[in-house]
């Protein structure tokens, strides 16, 4: 029993400590550019850019795949939609040079209707079989993408697009350097702050969608799609509202690729792109924004440092003994390997994939002695009730089809 309390001890309530935290972190974001630039070169503050554009493809295909359970390969299409979009309209190839806040929407809007026109013939499609034809999809983008170049030159083949304008806001230019109130503001800070902002942006739709009666209608479909349809669930709509959603954050991120990078070509989308932000929703935690995001940053982050086991070669042997390319994704893989055998949930999984690996992981009960002599003894009477209850099954899906709806 406490019989002295310091006057000095402060009482913060739950809310207030939420509120110092999300300052704090703020705060942390803010500076974070300066810190990397300091400790580590300006090489790594354009690493944190691309790490917060892979934010929001994996927060775009965690709609689909995590919240919708659909297993889509070729989301990188849509990047690529977005992407080729901004640099047609905003570079000398067709002699247009549109703003940026106008290319940008522009870019959601065609990326979610090639979601859509994407999601229309695949709505019967499940598993593997859905898999396979997104993976055609977004190798068809890129092949297309490509080839556009004859007999009538738009997308400039092989040899990509340059001298893409830059992303240019109230006049100000994010590819030049600016000083304000005596601190330096280069390139790849401006667009830190940039990507930063839109990946906030993100993750607030994301979190309002995935508590809304749409995120509810994605968690029936992605659990039983049968039985959100015999509750009264649109699923065809649904469906196609979460490619579209999903194929819009995709073009936004697209249209911001390009305007940073200031060059594209059909290589920077190949179907390897489309498995590492699956991989990053896969080993962060499919379904839960916090594990996306953590597992987009050490999917982007990671590969790139290890790519200083070159020089450690060269330090400790003198020579390069095993390419640093060859050897980052070998131990990029066998990370991928150990993680799906000692935590398939993912590092942060959602609640929902936390109750099923630990019911899946729960010893299974042994039947009683009763029920396993009766099922020896009548087989026969047990396909009796199996054909029973196939039947009504069947006699309760008619009912359903021939509903006027």
């Amino acid at each position: 029993m406490t019989l002295f309390r310091s006057p000095f001890t402060i009482h913060r309530s739950p809310k207030a400590n939420a509120w110092i935290t999300f300052v704090l972190l703020g705060v942390l974001l803010a500076v974070l550019p300066f810190l990397v630039d300091a400790g580590l070169g300006r090489t790594w503050v354009r690493i944190l850019d691309f790490t917060l554009l892979y934010m929001m493809l994996a927060l775009g295909l965690n709609i689909v795949v995590g919240y919708a359970g659909l297993l889509d390969l070729g989301y990188i299409a849509f990047y690529a939609v977005g992407a080729y979009l901004y640099a047609l309209l905003a570079s000398p190839q067709f002699g247009l040079h549109l703003p940026f806040w106008l290319l940008l929407p522009l870019g959601a809007l065609v990326a979610g209707l090639f979601g859509m026109l994407l999601g229309a013939p695949t709505l019967r499609l499940r598993g593997d079989y859905l898999a396979i034809v997104t993976l055609g999809f977004g190798e068809i983008v890129r092949i297309f993408m490509n080839n556009l170049n004859a007999p009538v030159n738009i997308t400039n083949g092989p040899q990509g697009i340059s001298l893409i304008d830059p992303i240019s806001i109230a006049g100000v230019s994010l590819g030049q350097t600016h000083a304000f109130a005596g601190i330096e503001f280069s390139s790849a800070h401006n667009y830190y702050y940039l990507f930063l902002a839109l990946t906030l942006l993100v993750m607030f739709v994301s979190m309002r969608l995935q508590d809304s009666r749409i995120g509810r209608a994605w968690a029936a479909i992605r659990e039983d799609e049968t039985a959100a349809e015999a509750m009264g669930i649109n699923t065809r709509n649904v469906k196609l509202l979460a490619f579209a959603m999903g194929a819009s954050f995709g073009g936004v991120s697209g249209g911001l690729f390009a305007g940073f990078q200031g060059f594209i070509s059909p290589e920077s989308f190949n179907l390897l792109e489309s498995i590492m932000i699956l991989c990053m929703i896969v080993l962060g935690g499919m379904g839960n924004i916090a594990g996306v995001l953590l597992g987009a940053f050490l999917l982007t982050v990671l590969p790139e440092a290890l790519r200083s086991i070159g020089d450690f070669q060269r330090w400790y042997f003198n020579r390069i003994i095993v390419d640093p390319a060859d050897l980052r994704m070998l131990l990029f893989g066998l990370a991928l390997v150990l993680m799906m055998l000692f935590r398939p949930q993912g590092m942060i999984p959602s609640a929902q994939r936390r109750r099923e690996f630990k019911h899946d992981d729960a010893p299974e009960e042994p039947a009683p002695l009763y029920d396993q002599q009766k099922s020896r003894a009548d087989p026969a009477g047990d396909a009796l009730i199996v054909q029973a209850v196939r039947r009504s099954r069947g006699l309760a899906r008619g009912k359903l089809q021939n509903s006027p709806r």
